[in-house]
C-alpha cells in the first residue's frame, strides 16, 4: 500500500464523525501493574483520587448542612418574617428552579470548563449565597438564596458523584459520601437550634457556620482538583485538523437529546423524585408537626430531625455493603417496607418519645437508598452521558424535595400540619412502587 493510499485511508472517518464517537478511546493513564494487570489512573483508588473523594465527601457534607438546617430553623423563619407555612413553599419552589437550570446549563458548561473548574464554580456560588443570609435579609432575598445555593450545589453534587462512581469499588465510595451529607443534616439541626435558640432574633448568624463550611469545601475541592480546574480554549482542533467548536456544542446538545431519550433517566428520577420527596418533607416538617400536633417544645423538638438524620448518616455507612452484598434491588424494596412500617409508627403513637425514635430508626433504612440508585444509575447510563444523566436524575431528585415540602406547606396552611403524616405515607408508598419500576442492570458476573 502506497504512502497516499495510507494517509487517505487514515482521513476516512473525518466523514463518519459518528462512527468515531462510537468508538472506544484508550486511555494513556494505563499502565502495568508489575504483576500483569493494567492499572488506570483515572479509575483506580490511588492517593491523589482518595484525596479528591475526600474533597468530594467535603462537598456532600456542606450540602448536608444546608439541607438539614431548614427543618430545624422553619419555625424561626415563620415567626421572624411573620409568614404563613405556605410562604416556606417558595423557599422550595427556588431550590428547584435552582436545580433546574443547572440541568440545562451543566452539559454546555462542560465545553468551557474541566472538573476542578466546574466544582469550583459550584462551591464558590454557594458560600456567596450563605454570605447573603447572615444578616437577615429581607424575606425575598433570603428566598433567591437558596436558588443561588441550589444551583451551587447542583454543580457540586451531580459533577462529584459522577467522579466518585467511576472509581473502583464505587458502591463503598458513594456510600461514604452520601453517609458524609448525612452526616451534615446530623449536626445541622443541633448547631442551628442551639444558635437560634440563644440568640433568638439574630438566628441568621448561624449561616456564618455555613460560609466558614463553605470556604473550607471550595478549597479542598480547587486543591485536590487543581489538575483539570481550567478553561477549556474556545476553539481546537482535531486530528483531521477540523476546528471542533461548533462541534463541541454540537455535541453538548446530543448528549441532552441523548439522554431525554433514555427511559431508564425518567424511571430512576421517578424512584429519587419520591425518594428525596419523603426525606425532605419528613426533615422539613417534623418540628413545626410536633409542635402543633405533640405539644412539643421548640428548643427540645428541633433536635428531632437530628435524630432522622443521625439514622440515615448510620444507615449509609452500616448497610452499604449488606446492600451490596445480598442484592441492591431486595435489599431496597426491604428498606421501603420497613420505612412504611416506623412511618405507620410514627403517625400511629401520639407520644414524643416514641416520634423521637421512630423517625430516627426510619432515618437508618432510608439512608442507604440513595448512594444504591447512584451506583444502579452509574451502570444504566454510558461513561460520556453520565454527568447529563445524574444531573437530569438530581433535577427530577430536587424536585420531589421542593415540591411535597412545598405542597406540605400549602395543605397545612388550610388543613393543619398534620396532614405531613399521610403524605409520607402515600409517598413511601409510591417510593417502594418507583423502585420496582427501575430497569434491572447486569449482575457483576455478567
Amino acid at each position: 500500500m502506497s504512502t497516499q493510499t495510507i494517509v487517505e485511508t487514515a482521513r476516512e472517518p473525518a466523514t463518519a464523525p459518528e462512527e468515531i464517537e462510537l468508538q472506544p478511546v484508550p486511555r494513556s493513564t494505563a499502565r502495568p501493574d508489575g504483576e500483569g494487570k493494567t492499572i488506570n489512573d483515572e479509575t483506580s483508588l490511588t492517593k491523589l483520587n482518595l484525596l479528591k473523594v475526600i474533597a468530594a465527601s467535603i462537598a456532600f457534607f456542606y450540602a448536608g448542612n444546608n439541607d438539614a438546617s431548614l427543618g430545624a430553623l422553619t419555625p424561626y423563619i415563620l415567626r421572624t418574617y411573620n409568614v404563613g407555612t405556605e410562604y416556606v413553599a417558595l423557599i422550595y419552589g427556588a431550590t428547584f428552579l435552582g436545580w433546574l437550570l443547572a440541568a440545562a446549563t451543566n452539559t454546555h458548561l462542560h465545553r468551557y470548563l474541566d472538573l476542578g473548574g466546574i466544582l469550583t464554580l459550584g462551591a464558590a456560588i454557594q458560600v456567596i449565597a450563605h454570605a447573603l443570609r447572615f444578616w437577615t435579609p429581607p424575606f425575598a432575598l433570603y428566598v433567591v438564596t437558596f436558588f443561588l445555593q441550589a444551583v451551587g450545589m447542583a454543580y457540586n453534587e451531580s459533577h462529584a458523584n459522577a467522579f466518585v462512581a467511576s472509581i473502583e469499588g464505587a458502591h463503598r465510595l458513594l456510600g461514604f459520601i452520601h453517609a458524609m451529607y448525612a452526616l451534615g443534616c446530623l449536626i445541622a439541626p443541633f448547631v442551628a437550634t442551639s444558635v437560634a435558640a440563644r440568640l433568638g432574633d439574630r438566628w441568621p448568624l448561624f449561616y456564618l457556620y455555613l460560609v466558614g463550611i463553605g470556604a473550607l469545601n471550595t478549597a479542598a475541592v480547587t486543591w485536590t482538583f487543581r489538575d483539570s480546574v481550567k478553561l477549556h480554549p474556545r476553539s481546537t482542533a482535531n486530528e483531521d485538523g477540523q476546528i471542533t467548536e461548533l462541534g463541541s456544542r454540537r455535541k453538548a446538545n446530543r448528549d441532552i437529546i441523548e439522554t431525554l431519550k433514555l427511559p431508564s433517566v425518567y424511571l430512576l428520577s421517578l424512584f429519587y423524585f419520591f425518594m428525596l420527596g419523603t426525606g425532605i418533607t419528613a426533615g422539613g416538617w417534623v418540628v413545626e408537626y410536633l409542635i402543633q400536633a405533640r405539644n412539643g417544645h421548640l428548643p427540645d423538638v428541633g433536635y428531632v430531625p437530628a435524630g432522622l438524620w443521625g439514622g440515615v448518616f448510620l444507615g449509609r455507612v452500616l448497610l452499604a455493603e449488606p446492600t451490596y452484598r445480598f442484592g441492591e434491588r431486595r435489599m431496597t424494596m426491604v428498606y421501603c417496607a420497613l420505612v412504611l412500617a416506623l412511618q405507620l409508627v410514627f403517625w400511629l403513637v401520639p407520644s414524643l418519645i416514641s416520634s423521637a425514635v421512630s423517625i430516627s430508626i426510619l432515618g437508618f433504612f432510608y439512608g442507604p437508598m440513595f448512594a444504591t440508585g447512584m451506583s444502579i444509575g452509574s451502570k444504566l447510563f454510558a461513561k460520556d452521558i453520565q454527568p447529563t444523566a445524574l444531573g437530569f436524575v438530581f433535577v427530577f431528585a430536587q424536585a420531589g424535595g421542593a415540591f411535597f415540602p412545598a405542597v406540605t406547606g400549602v395543605v397545612a396552611s388550610k388543613a393543619g400540619v398534620k396532614v405531613m403524616q399521610p403524605i409520607l405515607v402515600g409517598l413511601i408508598v409510591a417510593l417502594g412502587v418507583s423502585w420496582a419500576l427501575v430497569p434491572r442492570v447486569k449482575k457483576r458476573g455478567e
